[in-house]
């Protein structure tokens, strides 16, 4: 059964579980087990959506170490969008160390993962610049809350951009591209900073990639796998005390789900696409 994010209204429970009640909206955590502390390979390989049920479904069935309460403000269909892009942005920006008030983040890409790598590093009190591929996004991305948006395709060499505006570049680059950015996102990296690689993307066939990817800079490069469940439960909080809402492009009916992927497949789409299950 597929996808990894979903929230619905607990309906029963097995016996001794007391992580939630009979009516309590929850979703699940992306891992099945993975509560707290440093990711295991044990953890890494129970995942919702994958070899566990997703949530494609009327009804779902999730073990007691993966609930997680959604925030009361939000609609189904905003807190369905949590579990996956959600918490990777919020690890990418707070594990291992909080993002520190003032600090510079660059965001890569206009994924969901960016979306909400832009509004989770305004509300920790960063600057924002974003890279971009058209007008139209950046001018969405402004009304995000970037302070600063690059189109590359007007600015190609963005990564000196980057530099050439800051002076120092950004401590905290969230790609969530992949290799065809990398080069860039290395360019644009402040002394001592982290390159978190979310994007799975490959480089066009002929593309040439450098030997070295640090190339001259002094940084960190980084993968990492979403997050625990006490890592979403912070971004909940979060969430809960800014009033944060997630960005959804549109929302289809669980009878056109097929359209639901062709849709996502597309590109088109500036935020998340939801399935509702009736």
């Amino acid at each position: 059964m597929p996808l990894s994010d979903g929230v619905g209204e607990v309906i029963a429970l097995g016996s001794g579980v007391t992580g939630a009640r009979i009516g309590d909206r929850i979703t699940a955590s992306y891992f099945v087990r993975w509560v707290d502390g440093p990711q295991t390979l044990a953890t890494a390989a129970e995942q919702y959506g994958a070899n566990f049920d997703g949530f494609l479904a009327t009804y779902a069935l999730i073990e007691e170490d993966s609930i997680v309460h959604v925030p009361a403000h939000l609609t189904d269909a905003e807190a369905a969008t949590l579990s996956c892009a959600g918490l990777v942005a919020w690890s990418a920006l707070t594990t291992p160390a909080p993002l520190a008030a003032g600090a510079r983040v660059l965001t890569v890409g206009s994924g969901a993962v960016a979306l909400y790598a832009i509004q989770f590093a305004k509300i920790l009190g960063a600057e924002v610049i974003s890279i971009t591929s058209s007008q139209e996004k950046a001018d969405r991305l402004r009304a995000l809350g970037a302070d600063a948006v690059i189109d590359r395709t007007v600015t190609t060499e963005w990564g000196a951009a980057v530099m050439e505006m800051t002076g120092t570049g950004a401590e905290h680059i969230i790609d969530a591209v992949g290799l065809p950015t990398l080069e860039q996102s290395v360019r644009a990296g402040a002394y001592n900073s982290t390159v978190t690689m979310i994007g799975a993307m490959t480089p066009a066939p002929g593309t040439t990639r450098p030997d070295n990817p640090f190339g001259s800079s002094y940084l960190s490069i980084r993968r990492i796998a979403v997050g625990s469940r006490t890592d979403f439960e912070a971004m909940n909080r979060a969430i809960t005390e800014h009033r944060l809402r997630p960005v959804i492009d549109r929302e289809f009916d669980f009878d056109d789900a097929v359209e639901a992927y062709d849709y996502l497949r597309s590109g088109a789409s500036f935020g998340k696409v939801v399935i509702a299950v009736g």
